[in-house]
């Protein structure tokens, strides 16, 4: 097991604790992940703030699509990743870059790097690597449960 890997009550306190999610690499296809784990956390009262620069203008969750972290033009809690591994580097660097850096990387399924995440911690952030928000929420929280 790896030495930062966040324990249940961790990743719990990062659902309590965060409002407002952008979604690194949201698809406008409801069939693709990231568009479903958008919806998701939208419906449990999340602000989702989907980023593509292929989508930047089109409204999603009552939010613009940003073209990259740089351009939200708004602070975010927490980075949630749909985008290969090796653009980890990156996108940290532009959470490193924000006004108000997000207080959390999180990637998803077969999104690791411990570059980046080595990077993110070292700037105070929280680190998720490899799991999913519609997979932890459902076995951490009762059925029913909400941010809101």
């Amino acid at each position: 097991m790896d030495a930062h890997s966040p324990t249940d009550d961790d990743l719990r306190a990062i659902f309590l604790s965060v409002r407002r999610i952008a979604v690194v690499g949201f698809s406008h296809k409801p069939t693709r992940p990231s568009h479903g784990v958008a919806q998701y956390l939208f419906e449990l009262g999340y602000q989702v703030l989907p980023v593509n620069p292929g989508l930047a203008g089109q409204t999603y969750f009552g939010r613009k699509v940003a073209a990259s972290l740089r351009d939200l033009g708004e602070p975010v809690d927490m980075v949630d990743v749909f985008h290969r591994s090796e653009y980890l580097p990156e996108i940290v660097a532009d959470m490193r870059a924000m006004n108000t850096p997000p207080g959390v990387l999180w990637t998803q399924l077969d999104v690791v790097h411990d570059g980046a995440a080595q990077a993110a911690r070292a700037a105070g952030m929280r680190v998720v690597q490899n799991r999913c928000p519609r997979i932890e929420i459902p076995r951490l929280f009762p059925p029913g449960w909400m941010r809101v």
